[in-house]
């Protein structure tokens, strides 16, 4: 019986409309939280240090949430990205090409608004790359809670346009938040995923290889200086997805089975609870649409996000660089271009990042209340665009059954 419950929970767990639904809930107990009589037992806690001192890890609770748990979503994000690109819809190279060319746009548009906004301003030196970043999570959350009856090719192209988005938006934080790069750490991690590919190639099973292996690439990863949530993409992108003959299961599957229940139901929503916690007071709201930092972030992610991907989309299609995904038509791009605008957890990162020197502290609080405020409006729009589309796409359905009776 306890088998049989545990069994149900993780099936209902790896459903993304209750990740994204514990997301959500996290996210609006931090805001409740930290704008409470008892906010300041919410700093305390994120701000509470948990250290591995033998490995010199200085980390506070939220840095634990952040750079460990995420690593674990981006592991289960890197595994269905290489499925979809080996033996799933982007196996088609222009179909492939689709949502990095989307991705790319989505990153140089929001960058360029946010520069000219914001011209001039302390801190924007590096801070034009706060809105660059969909959140994968909370945007295949939205999509799942309200784009159910849009075609699957739609969740495709949205995953795999938030990875390449955040993997070019890591690479940023790489450029421009390391102080210095440690070339031996960094060929640690290399020899890591060198290992792991090797692993995988001999046809490995045992967690004794693959855990340890794991473990210090992603301590390589964050030793040499680069966010080490890159290491759980890396892995996925290198772990077997083709099934042998003897085999159930491929490796990215039953990995991805997994984790997934992990990722959906603790990883993220701890991430959401740490990163959520900003003060929105008077003043807050006050500076939102009148302050530059804001509207430069707030421009770049809802105006920048929405023109840049769709508009480069549309180029690419219509040139013929590259293929719509199956049953999608641009309309049904369009709202998932205003999911794009979603920016949560990797842009909150950046603010932190570019913000944390910039006079006493309340530039991060405003630049993370307008990314958290617009990507609620990003969210809700998109879940409009999405239930509008998706009658539409229910009533084709049932007109085509009738037709074929």
């Amino acid at each position: 019986m306890i088998n049989q419950v545990r069994s149900e929970l993780t099936r209902y767990l790896r459903t993304e409309t209750v990740g994204g639904a514990l997301l959500l809930i996290a996210a609006a107990i931090a805001l409740l939280w930290v704008n409470s009589p008892w906010g300041d037992s919410y700093v305390t806690m994120t701000e509470t240090v948990l250290p591995i001192k033998p490995l010199h890890l200085e980390l506070t609770l939220a840095d634990w949430t952040k750079d460990g748990l995420l690593a674990v979503f981006f592991f289960v994000a890197g595994l269905e990205l290489k499925r979809e690109l080996v033996v799933g819809e982007l196996a088609d190279r222009k179909r492939a090409a689709l949502p990095i060319i989307a991705a790319v746009g989505g990153v140089v548009t929001p960058a360029l608004i946010a520069a000219v906004v914001g011209y001039g301003i302390e801190g924007m030196d590096r801070g034009w790359a706060i809105p660059v970043a969909t959140d994968i999570a909370f945007a295949l959350a939205v999509l799942a809670m309200t784009g159910s009856r849009i075609p699957a090719g739609a969740r495709v192209f949205l995953l795999s346009l938030a990875v390449v988005d955040d993997l070019l938006a890591i690479i940023l934080i790489a450029v421009l938040f390391t102080t210095g790069l440690v070339l031996l750490w960094l060929l640690a991690a290399a020899a890591c995923f060198a290992a792991w590919a090797l692993a995988q190639h001999r046809r490995i099973t045992s967690p004794v290889v693959y855990v340890p292996l794991a473990l210090v690439s992603w301590y390589a990863l964050h030793e040499a200086g680069i966010h080490p949530t890159l290491a759980g993409v890396a892995l996925g992108l290198l772990t077997r997805v083709r099934r042998d003959p003897d085999e159930d299961e491929a490796p990215a599957t039953r990995w991805e089975h997994r984790f997934q229940p992990i990722s959906a139901g603790l990883c993220v929503p701890l991430f959401a609870l740490f990163a959520s916690g900003v003060p929105l007071d008077g003043r807050v709201f006050g500076e939102l649409f009148t302050n530059r930092l804001s509207l430069a972030i707030i421009l770049g992610l809802l105006l920048g996000k929405t023109t840049g991907i769709f508009g480069i989309t549309w180029v690419a299609i219509r040139f013929g660089v590259a293929k719509k995904p199956a049953n999608l038509g641009y309309r049904d791009m369009f709202a998932l271009s205003v999911l794009g605008a979603i920016g949560f957890t990797v842009s909150l990162l950046v603010a932190e990042l570019a913000l944390a020197d910039v006079g006493d502290g309340s530039s991060v609080e405003l630049a993370k209340a307008a990314v958290l405020v617009t990507s609620m409006a990003a969210s809700l729009a998109g879940s409009a665009l999405l239930l509008r589309r998706g009658r539409v796409h229910q009533a084709r359905r049932e007109a085509r059954a009738l037709e074929s009776e």
